[in-house]
């Protein structure tokens, strides 16, 4: 298709809304970053994130049964007596942020050495605080969609010009209608045409048959 404006689709305003949900999830980790304190040599969440990468291939849930859990693989007894079970049980029932504050704790004690092989480009530690509960992203509540078979009877030509309103409002939201479409429904409304009583009752009797928007 190649038309210079093509209609959005309802797979467009998905997406739309997708991009705009996830910005509110990349701009809510990062608030809770910038709100964060630490030093200018403190280990950086991006040097766990390769910390995690190397030990157990950036899984942070994981537990294998080999005896160290967890993206960063605690040992059960690290992870107690660095007071990981503040937090969880175990490590691999912790956040990530859970984890890499006992982390910390462990890199200030026992340094880059419990982690030999992957925790060799570790900066030094800081002392971090975590959430009990990961953050939930709040999405903006979506309006109801219109359902003809649930509108109220019009008894005028003003109650059938407000359901067409609110059904041709919420088919353009979803792009589901042109502007055009919208632009030629208003110069109608303008005109101040009114129904007759029979024209009214066809539109009640019919209206449960016009497309969903």
């Amino acid at each position: 298709m190649s038309g210079r404006h093509r209609k959005p689709t309802t797979a467009t305003t998905t997406k739309t809304f997708a991009k705009v949900a996830l910005t509110g999830a990349v701009l809510g980790g990062g608030a809770a970053l910038l709100g964060g304190t630490g030093t200018a040599n403190a280990a950086t969440d991006a040097e766990w994130n390769q910390v995690a990468q190397c030990e157990s291939g950036g899984n942070w849930a994981i537990n294998t049964g080999n005896g160290y859990q967890g993206g960063l693989q605690f040992s059960q007894s690290t992870w107690a007596g660095h007071g990981g079970t503040q937090f969880a049980p175990s490590a691999d029932q912790a956040t990530k942020e859970q984890q890499i504050v006992v982390a910390e704790r462990v890199l200030g004690s026992q340094g880059k050495g419990a982690w030999p092989v992957c925790g060799t480009g570790l900066s030094g530690a800081t002392q971090r605080s975590a959430p009990s509960e990961a953050p939930r992203l709040q999405l903006p509540k979506l309006p109801a969609p219109f359902n003809w078979s649930s509108a109220p009877e019009a008894k005028s030509t003003g109650d059938v010009q407000k359901q067409l309103d609110s059904a041709l409002d919420q088919a353009r939201e979803n792009g589901k209608i042109s502007p055009e479409v919208k632009s030629l429904w208003d110069m109608a409304k303008k005109s101040g045409y009114e129904l007759t009583p029979d024209q009214i009752k066809m539109f009640n009797e019919h209206k449960d048959q016009l497309p969903t928007p």
